[in-house]
C-alpha cells in the first residue's frame, strides 16, 4: 500500500512536470534587444548609460531582471556624470579622497599619495583642486541609477524576479538566448549581459569557464562616525590603509564625520569582530590603526578567547587593556597613537598620519564576506552560448586592498556601452562575436593586469619573514621619494577621462619637465634603478621608469 502511494506520488508528479513543460513552451517568448541579469551597480550602470543614449534609447528595448526588491534601494535613505545618474547621488554621502596614507603593519614604512604634490598638480586636467577619486557607498550610487532609470521609459526594470534557466532557442544556424523567468516571463535576448555576480547563471549558461581561489581571508566592512576634524587640520578627505600580517585595514573617508571600515582579516577572527559589542569593534578599529603589532596579536586573541568561552568581550575591560599596552609601549599620551589623547583644541603634531578616533558603528552597517580571486576564461560566449557577455564580478572577483572591483566593473560597461553604441550606428548586431570582441580586447588585460597586482601584494604583505619585511619596506620608502612615479601610479588608477587626456608625448614631456630627465638622461642608471626597484615593489614600476627612458630617447 505504502509503495503504491508512493507510485501513484510519482505518476502524479512526471504529470504535472509534462503540463508545466507544455505550458512553458507555449509561453510566446518577449523579444528584447538587450537584458541585462543583475540589478547591482555594474547592471543598473549600463542600463543607465544605454537609456542616456539617443541613438539606443529610441532604437533598443532594454530589460533589467534583479531578484531582489529595488524599492529597498529606491528608499534607501542616508543617517557617472556623463549618464546623468550623479545629479541623484547623496552629496552629503560623498567624499573626494585627496591623499592616500599606506603603511607597513610591521615596519611601519609609509608611502603617501597626494593630489598637492607639485608633479601630480602639474598633469593635463590633474590641477590643485582635483581628486583621486570620489567615495560613495553602494546604496547611493545604486539609488541614484535607479533614479536615473525611473526618469525614462527607456529600460524596463523587472525586480524581484529570479532567472529560473537560461536555454538556447532551438533555430537552424542558433537563435537567441531564452531566459525564463520566476513569474513565467520569457524573454528572448539578442544580447544577452551577465551582470549578475560571482556565481552567475549566465556564465553558467554561456559555459565559460573561470579560474581562481579564495583568500584565507574575510572582509569586514561597516560605517565608522568619529569626531570632525579640526580647524587646524585638512578636511577628512584622506584615505589610510595599514598591511597587518592578517589583512589590510583601510578607513575610507565619507563625510566630514563618517568614513567607511574595510578590515581584511582571518575568517575565524572577523567572525569574532562581527559579533562583538560595536564599541568593542570602534575600539578594535582604532588600536588596528595605532598599536604595535604584538600587542595587536594579544588584542585578537582576547577576542577569541571570549568568543570561544561564549562571554562577549566588554568594552571597558578592552579599553583597560589598550591603556596598559599604551603605557608599556611607551606611548605619548599626548600623541595621536594614543587613545587617550585630548582631541580638542589644537591637534598633536602626528595628527595627519592617522584616521580619526571612532566613537561609534552606524547600526545595521557590519558585514562579513569572504575574499576570493576569480577570473573568466573570456567575457563572451560563443557556440551554444553565443550573444552573452559578461560585466562585473560575473566576469572578475578581485581582492579589494586597492579599492578596483567597483572601478574595474564600472570599465567594463564604459568599454561595452562604447561597442553597442558603435554597433548601432554602423547598422550592426549588437548581439554578435565582430561587434563585442573590441570589448573583450580592450578589457581582459587591463583587468587581469590590476587583479594580478592586488594578489601579489596580498601575498607580499601576509609575510612576516625577516628578509621579506626588510625588501618591501625599503622598495615603499624608494617609491615615496620617487613623486614622479607615485604621480604615474594615481593617473593609471584614477579616473579614465585624466588618463585619456594624456598623449604619450605629453606624459613623458610632463615627467622631465618636473625633474626626471636628469633620471632618464642617464640610461645605465635608470636601468639599474628600474631593476633593483622592481625586485622590490614589482613590475608596475619597472614600466613607468622604462616609458620614461623611452620618452628621453624619442
Amino acid at each position: 500500500m505504502f509503495r503504491a502511494s508512493r507510485s501513484l506520488g510519482t505518476i502524479s508528479k512526471k504529470n504535472y512536470r509534462r503540463k508545466l513543460a507544455r505550458s512553458v513552451s507555449t509561453v510566446v517568448p518577449e523579444e528584447s534587444d538587450v537584458v541585462i541579469v543583475g540589478g547591482g551597480p555594474a547592471g543598473l550602470a549600463l542600463a543607465s548609460a544605454l537609456s542616456s543614449e539617443p541613438a539606443i534609447r529610441n532604437t533598443l528595448k532594454v530589460s533589467l531582471v534583479e531578484a531582489g526588491d529595488l524599492t529597498k534601494v529606491r528608499d534607501w535613505t542616508p543617517p557617472p556624470e556623463q549618464i546623468g545618474a550623479w545629479a541623484h547621488v547623496e552629496q552629503g554621502r560623498t567624499c573626494p579622497i585627496e591623499e592616500m596614507q599606506v603603511w607597513d603593519g610591521l615596519s611601519d614604512a609609509r608611502i603617501t599619495f597626494s593630489m598637492q604634490d607639485d608633479i601630480a598638480a602639474s598633469l593635463p586636467g590633474m590641477g590643485p583642486q582635483a581628486q583621486m577619486a570620489t567615495l560613495t557607498e553602494n546604496l547611493n550610487l545604486q539609488r541614484a541609477l535607479l533614479r536615473h532609470l525611473d526618469s525614462t521609459s527607456a529600460v524596463e526594470l523587472i525586480d524581484k524576479v529570479k532567472v529560473q534557466s537560461i536555454a538556447p532557442e532551438e533555430r537552424e544556424g542558433g537563435g537567441w538566448p531564452l531566459v525564463h523567468l520566476s513569474n513565467g516571463r520569457v524573454l528572448r535576448a539578442r544580447l544577452l549581459v551577465g551582470a549578475d555576480g560571482f556565481n552567475s547563471p549566465v556564465r553558467a549558461y554561456a559555459n565559460i569557464e573561470s579560474y581562481g581561489w579564495s583568500y584565507d581571508t574575510t572582509a569586514v566592512v561597516a560605517t565608522m562616525f568619529h569626531h570632525p576634524r579640526t580647524s587646524f587640520q585638512p578636511p577628512n578627505t584622506t584615505a589610510y590603509q595599514r598591511f597587518l600580517p592578517t589583512g589590510p585595514i583601510a578607513f575610507l573617508p565619507l563625510s566630514p564625520t563618517s568614513s567607511s571600515l574595510v578590515w581584511s582579516t582571518k575568517p575565524h577572527l572577523a567572525k569574532a569582530l562581527v559579533a562583538s559589542d560595536p564599541a568593542v569593534l570602534a575600539s578594535m578599529i582604532n588600536s588596528a590603526f595605532r598599536l604595535p603589532e604584538v600587542s595587536l596579536r594579544y588584542l585578537h586573541g582576547l577576542l577569541l578567547d571570549s568568543a570561544s568561552t561564549g562571554s562577549p568581550l566588554r568594552a571597558e575591560i578592552l579599553h583597560e587593556e589598550i591603556s596598559w599596552r599604551e603605557r608599556s609601549h611607551n606611548i605619548d599620551p599626548r600623541s595621536a597613537y594614543s587613545l587617550t589623547a585630548d582631541t580638542t583644541g589644537v591637534p598633536p603634531e602626528d595628527a595627519d598620519a592617522l584616521p580619526p578616533v571612532v566613537t561609534s558603528i552606524q547600526p545595521g552597517t557590519i558585514a562579513s564576506f569572504p575574499l576570493r580571486f576569480n577570473h573568466a576564461d573570456e567575457y563572451i560566449g560563443d557556440g551554444a552560448g553565443a550573444r552573452t557577455v559578461l560585466v562585473g564580478d560575473a566576469a572578475h572577483t578581485i581582492h579589494p586592498l586597492a579599492g578596483q572591483g567597483l572601478n574595474m566593473g564600472l570599465g567594463d560597461v564604459e568599454s561595452l556601452f562604447h561597442c553597442i553604441h558603435k554597433a548601432i550606428l554602423s547598422g550592426g548586431d549588437i548581439g554578435s562575436r565582430t561587434a563585442l570582441l573590441p570589448y573583450t580586447r580592450e578589457r581582459y588585460f587591463e583587468n587581469h593586469k590590476i587583479m594580478a597586482a592586488c594578489d601579489k601584494l596580498h601575498k607580499l604583505y601576509s609575510s612576516t619573514a625577516g628578509p621579506v619585511v626588510w625588501a618591501r619596506s625599503v622598495g615603499v620608502e624608494v617609491l615615496n621619494e620617487l613623486d614622479s612615479v607615485k604621480s604615474a601610479l594615481m593617473l593609471n588608477a584614477g579616473s579614465r577621462a585624466s588618463r585619456e587626456r594624456l598623449s604619450r608625448t605629453q606624459f613623458g614631456a610632463t615627467f622631465a619637465a618636473d625633474g626626471v630627465e636628469s633620471l632618464a638622461r642617464s640610461m645605465s642608471g635608470v636601468r639599474t634603478l628600474t631593476e633593483g626597484v622592481a625586485n622590490m615593489v614589482g613590475a608596475g614600476v619597472q614600466r613607468v621608469l622604462r616609458g620614461l627612458a623611452d620618452s628621453q630617447r624619442r
